[in-house]
């Protein structure tokens, strides 16, 4: 609609909508700026409340204690190793799952959907989960953390989903060019299915990456810890004696600028990460979403 030929009611309706968006954005933005402006703050300014909005007393120090920590090196490599071992294992998984899934011709398909459905709502609890994990020995491995969490139903029944938009006609030509059922998924279905993998690995690695409860369940070893274990420690355990003894000791840094730089420095990489799975985000779902 052209802007000269808007009515009052549209006009009104677009500085509504305006205004839902822009008070949404900041809802959504401000919090992320406080914590980068309150992370490079002077620690005092911060204790006074004077930073709400822009860095106050602009500095790195906070950074520097944080980085300077080795425990937050190996918690970023047991990060890393959780979220490619853990997504390549949740992406083969559903994708072998889903394939034979969104079949017509696959025997049996409604009941097994029947009993898939089920675990969405239905699950044996966090104590047989444990016990189950336990007489597996796994405990204190790092396959306790991303194995019990291997494949997600949700996820499972998008990619199917997607399978079924795929045209038929592309698997009979190929069944009649001689190809397999494990053939077509690998040099059809894959191929064809790039929006909806990538958003299977956003899903899946920010899962991973902001996981902490299973390695809370399952790790003793803190060195096999993941970053948000050590986040949870800063946030919610940090020693004030040592917050103290910093004071004394005459260094410019509170307990509360580091839990601030720490939120940083664990979330910074999977925000970088996101702009270039963006434009494959709302393909995959909407398609994924509406069919079927």
């Amino acid at each position: 609609m052209l802007k000269g030929r808007m009515s009052a009611g549209d006009r009104a309706f677009m500085i509504f909508d305006y205004t839902i968006i822009t008070l949404f954005l900041v809802a959504t933005l401000y919090p992320f700026v406080f914590v980068i402006s309150a992370s490079v703050s002077d620690p005092t300014a911060l204790g006074r409340g004077e930073v709400w909005l822009w860095p106050v007393g602009l500095q790195f120090n906070s950074y520097k204690r944080v980085l300077g920590d080795p425990q937050i090196w190996t918690s970023y490599y047991n990060t890393i190793w959780y979220v490619v071992v853990g997504t390549a294992i949740n992406l083969f998984l559903t994708t072998v799952t889903a394939y034979p899934l969104s079949r017509r011709y696959f025997s049996g398909r409604g009941k097994v959907m029947m009993f898939v459905a089920f675990t969405m709502f239905f699950s044996g609890g966090m104590v047989p989960t444990y016990l189950l994990v336990k007489s597996l020995g796994l405990m204190n491995t790092r396959l306790a953390v991303v194995l019990p969490v291997a494949i997600s139903t949700w996820n499972m029944i998008i990619m199917r989903t997607f399978f079924e938009g795929i045209p038929v006609e592309l698997e009979e030509a190929a069944k009649i060019d001689g190809e397999n059922d494990l053939g077509i998924l690998a040099r059809i279905m894959i191929p064809l299915s790039k929006p909806v993998i990538a958003v299977m690995v956003l899903f899946y690695a920010v899962g991973h990456w902001n996981s902490w409860f299973n390695a809370m369940l399952y790790i003793n070893d803190t060195d096999k810890n993941p970053l948000q274990i050590l986040l949870r420690k800063i946030l919610i355990q940090f020693d004030q004696n040592t917050i103290m003894a910093d004071v004394q000791l005459g260094q410019d840094m509170i307990g509360q600028s580091i839990r601030y730089a720490t939120i940083m420095v664990s979330t910074l990489p999977i925000l970088c990460a996101y702009p270039f799975l963006q434009k494959y985000f709302v393909k995959g779902v909407m398609i994924g979403a509406i069919k079927g």
